[in-house]
């Protein structure tokens, strides 16, 4: 289990749901292959859709850019081992 091993690169997120955010990557890589990024996201993801309310979006590699908007509250990027995570709930237009 990895979990407690993530650093922090970017977040607005409370406390609380950082920490959930990191167990539920660490949750995620202890059942999935480490290559099979599109499983850990899917698992993150559906796990912040049950928790929070649907709408969240979650990518996972060790190498990508983005942009993006966001509600206030719900975005974090941080890594565990060289895999980076970006989970965010997307902002209503």
């Amino acid at each position: 289990m990895l979990e407690g091993k993530g650093m922090v690169k970017e977040t607005d997120m409370a406390e609380k749901m950082q920490r959930k955010a990191m167990a539920c990557a660490s949750q995620a890589l202890d059942l999935f292959d480490v290559t099979d990024c599109i499983s850990v996201a899917a698992h993150i993801k559906k796990e912040f859709d049950k928790e929070y309310g649907g709408a969240w979006q979650c990518v996972v590699g060790s190498n990508f850019g983005c942009f993006f908007t966001h509600q206030q509250g719900t975005f974090i990027y941080f890594a565990i081992e060289k895999l980076n995570f970006l989970i965010f709930k997307g902002a209503s237009s």
